[in-house]
C-alpha cells in the first residue's frame, strides 16, 4: 500500500495568513512566518527586556510586512521600526547599510529577533530574509544584524550559515538568548525542514566575527519524515540563571504511514557550555509563544497557544482554541499540571467557537502596573456580529497575589471597542499579532496588535496604550501608506513583531 503523508497543522501565521485571504494563503506555498521572537537575558520575574535600539530609555518594536513589493521585486519584504519617540523608519534590503539587496521572494522580515548583540549596550535588531538565493543555492536563506545606536539602527553585517549544505530557508526562525549564561546573546536558528538548530555564540563583531557555532537537535522531530522546526523561544525555566530553548516542530506518528504529531514541542536546557539536549522534556502540543514568571516564584513558565479544532487533530485542544500554561520548577516545565484557559473559562469573554484562534498568538507583560504578568490572547478567527474573522484580543490578567493568570476581570477588545482605531471587518484577523511593551514610560504594558488581513491584505498595526482605568486605546492606525510599504500584492504589515 503507498504511503499518504497527512498534511501538518499550520504554523500561527500560516493560519492567519489563510484567514486573511484565499490569495495570501496560496501564496505561502510552505511558507512559514513566525512570531518566535527573542529576548535580551532577563530575570524570570518579567516576560522579557523591552527592545530599545537607540538607548533612550524608551521601548522600541519591529514590525514586518515579509510580503512586501520593493522596487518592483515581489515579496521582497521589509520590515518597519517604531520607536518609542515616535519616529519610523521602514528598512528593506535596498536600504542604506542593510546587507544585500531586494529581490524577488526574498522575504526580508520573516522572522526578527532583537538583543545587544555586540555588548555596546544598544539592542541589535537581526532579521531574516529566508527565501534568499544565496549563490546557486536556491533559498538558501540569511540573516542580518542591523546594529543598534544612539541614532536607533544604522547599518548591518550577514550572519554567516554555519551549515549552508545541510537546509534551506536559514533565518526562518531566529531567537536571541544567552544560552551559556556569559553575558552575551546567541542567536539561535531553525529551519523548516530541518530538526537541528544551528545555535551562533555570542561575541558578534561588526566586522562579522562571534563566538563559533554549534548546533543542537531537538529528540524525536523526525527529520526522516520530512519533520522539522516550526517555532523557538526561550526563557529561564529552571531558575538557574541560565536561559533555555524551546523548540517546536513536527514528529511522526506512524513511520508506515508518516503521519504527524501536530507541534511537537521540547525543552532543551541552557548550560555553561551552551544548550543541550541533555534533560531534554517533551511539552504539550502547541505553538510556544511565550516566557514569563506568571506565579512568582523565580521560575520562567511557559505559554502555549492551540488554535486548532478538534479536527486539526491537535491532542487536547479546545474547539475554539486555548491558552496553555507550564510552570516552571528547578528541574525544568512541569507537565503533569498546565493549566488550561479558553473561552469557556469562568470570567473570560465570549465562548468558544469552531475557528475562534483564541490562543493564535500570546504575548506577557503587566498591562495594569501592579507587577504581576497579564496575559494578551490573539483571537484572530473570532466573528462579531456576523462580521467573519474579524478577530478580536482578550487581556487575561495576573491574580493580585501573583499566584498566577487567571480568566477573573479578563477582557476583550476588537476595532468596534470605544479607543480602538478603525472597525471590524470581515478577514482583518485583528490580533493575529500581540506585543507588549511599556511604549510610554508609565509602568504599565501597551498593547500593539497585528491586523495582517486590513485593507485587503494590506496589513496594519495598532499601538494600544493602557490606561489606568483598564482601557486600551490609540489615536490611530499604522498602515501601509503611513511607513512607504508598496500596497502592490499582499504586504501582510503586522504578521510578525520582534518580540
Amino acid at each position: 500500500m503507498a504511503k499518504h503523508r497527512r498534511t501538518p497543522a499550520p504554523s500561527p501565521t500560516r493560519l492567519r495568513l489563510a484567514m486573511a485571504t484565499a490569495t495570501a494563503a496560496a501564496l505561502t506555498g510552505g511558507f512559514f512566518v513566525t512570531t518566535a521572537g527573542s529576548a535580551t537575558a532577563a530575570t524570570p520575574e518579567v516576560a522579557k527586556s523591552d527592545a530599545d535600539f537607540n538607548g533612550d530609555g524608551v521601548a522600541d518594536n519591529a514590525v514586518a510586512a515579509p510580503f512586501a513589493s520593493v522596487s518592483g521585486h515581489a515579496e521582497a519584504g521589509q520590515i518597519s521600526v517604531l520607536y518609542g519617540g515616535g519616529k519610523r523608519v521602514t528598512l528593506s534590503q535596498n536600504s542604506t547599510g542593510v546587507p544585500g539587496s531586494a529581490e524577488t521572494g526574498d522575504h526580508f522580515g520573516v522572522s526578527s529577533a532583537y538583543g545587544d548583540f555586540d555588548g555596546d549596550g544598544f539592542d541589535d535588531l537581526v532579521v531574516g530574509a529566508a527565501g534568499e538565493d544565496v549563490g546557486t543555492d536556491k533559498d538558501g536563506g540569511t540573516a542580518a544584524v542591523l546594529w543598534g545606536s544612539a541614532n536607533g539602527l544604522t547599518g548591518g553585517k550577514t550572519v554567516a550559515d554555519p551549515r549552508p549544505s545541510k537546509h534551506d530557508r536559514f533565518g526562518e526562525f531566529l531567537e536571541a538568548a544567552d544560552l551559556n549564561g556569559d553575558g552575551h546573546d546567541d542567536l539561535a536558528v531553525g529551519t523548516p525542514n530541518s530538526t537541528t538548530v544551528d545555535v551562533v555564540r555570542g561575541g558578534f563583531t561588526r566586522t562579522g566575527g562571534n563566538g563559533g557555532a554549534y548546533t543542537v537537535t531537538a529528540p524525536a522531530l523526525g527529520s526522516a519524515q520530512g519533520g522539522g522546526i516550526n517555532n523557538l523561544h526561550s526563557g529561564d525555566i529552571n531558575g538557574d540563571g541560565v536561559e533555555d530553548l524551546l523548540v517546536n516542530g513536527f514528529e511522526p506518528l506512524d513511520s508506515e504511514t508518516d503521519d504527524y504529531s501536530y507541534n511537537a514541542n521540547f525543552y532543551l536546557p541552557g548550560s555553561a557550555s551552551g544548550v543541550t539536549a541533555s534533560g531534554a522534556v517533551k511539552l504539550p502540543a502547541g505553538i510556544i509563544t511565550d516566557v514569563g514568571d506568571v506565579d512568582s516564584d523565580g521560575k520562567g513558565d511557559i505559554v502555549f497557544g492551540v488554535a486548532w479544532d478538534n479536527s486539526s487533530g491537535v491532542p487536547g485542544s479546545q474547539l475554539g482554541g486555548a491558552a496553555l500554561i507550564a510552570h516552571g520548577t528547578a528541574n525544568g516545565p512541569d507537565v503533569s499540571g498546565v493549566q488550561t484557559i479558553d473561552q469557556d473559562t469562568s470570567g473570560v469573554p465570549g465562548s468558544g467557537e469552531t475557528g475562534d484562534s483564541f490562543g493564535n498568538e500570546l504575548d506577557l507583560g503587566d498591562i495594569n502596573g501592579d507587577g504581576h504578568l497579564d496575559l494578551v490572547v490573539g483571537v484572530p478567527g473570532e466573528d462579531l456580529d456576523g462580521v467573519k474573522n474579524a478577530g478580536a484580543i482578550t487581556v487575561l490578567y495576573g491574580a493580585a497575589d501573583g499566584s498566577g493568570i487567571t480568566g477573573t476581570g479578563s477582557k476583550s477588545f476588537h476595532q468596534n471597542t470605544p479607543g480602538v482605531p478603525n472597525s471590524n471587518e470581515a478577514e482583518d484577523v485583528f490580533g493575529a499579532e500581540v506585543h507588549v511593551d511599556d511604549l510610554n514610560g508609565d509602568g504599565r504594558g501597551d498593547v500593539t496588535v497585528g491586523a495582517p488581513g486590513e485593507n485587503g491584505s494590506n496589513g496594519a498595526v495598532y499601538a494600544l496604550n493602557s490606561g489606568a482605568d483598564a482601557t486600551l486605546s490609540s489615536p490611530g492606525g499604522i498602515y501601509t501608506s503611513t511607513l512607504g510599504i508598496s500596497p502592490s500584492g499582499t504586504p501582510l504589515l503586522g504578521v510578525d513583531m520582534a518580540d
